[in-house]
Formats: structure tokens, sequence, C-alpha cells
């Protein structure tokens, strides 16, 4: 499956740091989502962007949109991310990277000169009726939950 924009978002459940399961189809209807891949929870690339949607959540959420970040790591990992950082959304647990690898962002990296499968940093926008309205993919993490917030405020509000 390829994912596309002005298409479906590819549905999954995952177990979330709530400690429930969440799956994308719960906010259809209901809300945004601004789903976002991320490497590693309290590596400094992803610490930095986790804080800029902390410090943006009251906007993201005044216009609609939850944000659900997403990593390999297990959910005692983001539970120490979340409280060492105070996180106020949801980090679901991709452990077997599947919805990485549903949404085509499990690549194979190099670092140092080793290669290794891993996440490429990565943001989609999924409207209310559950449509991918846009992605970003090799995402840069500093500034762009501005970007984002900037796209969720000129296209979805």
């Amino acid at each position: 499956m390829t994912v596309k924009e002005k298409e479906m978002a590819p549905d999954f459940r995952l177990p979330a740091s709530n400690g429930k399961e969440v799956a994308l189809s719960d906010y259809r209807g209901k809300k945004n989502v601004l789903l976002y891949f991320y490497p590693k929870d309290m590596t400094p690339g992803c610490t930095v962007q986790a804080c800029d949607f902390r410090d943006m959540h009251e906007d993201f959420s005044s216009l609609d949109a939850v944000v659900l970040g997403v990593s390999p790591d297990p959910l005692a990992s983001h539970d120490k991310f979340i409280e060492k950082h105070g996180l106020p959304f949801l980090l679901l647990a991709d452990t077997e990277h599947q919805v990485a690898e549903l949404y085509e962002v499990w690549k194979l990296k190099k670092n140092f000169g080793k290669e290794y499968m891993g996440i490429e940093r990565s943001t989609f926008i999924i409207d209310k009726q559950g449509t991918l309205v846009k992605e970003w993919r090799k995402v840069t993490a500093k500034g762009h939950a501005e970007e984002a917030l900037e796209y969720i405020r000129e296209n979805l509000s």
C-alpha cells in the first residue's frame, strides 16, 4: 500500500501512553490529526520536536487538531519521555514498526558509516474525514511544529 495525499489515511491501532489502545479511526468525524513519526525518545532532535509540539499544543487544540507521536520505543520509554518533558499529547508504541512500514517511514538509514533500519522523521496531517491532506518527509526537527500549525490554520480551520 502506498500512502498518498488526498486519499484515506491508512487506519491502525497501537498501544498509547494513556494505557489504552488508540486507532486513527477513533478521531474520524471529530478531530484533525497531526501524526508524527520520530526515531527515538530522549534523543536531542526528537526532544526538540516533541517540546515544540508541547509548546504549541494549545494552538493545535484550538484548531480542533490532536497531536499523536509514534516511535518504535516501548510504552515505558514513552512514559519517561512524557514525564521528563511534560508532553500533553499521546505517544504511541510501534515496537514492531508495522505502522511505520504502513506509512513508508521505516527506512534504511546511515550514521557514522553504519547502516540500520529506523524511522525517517515524518509528519502527516489527516483531516476529520480521515483523508491524508499533507505529508512532510525527512523533517528537520527544529521549526517543523510551526510549519505544521500554519498548514492546519490555513487549510483546516
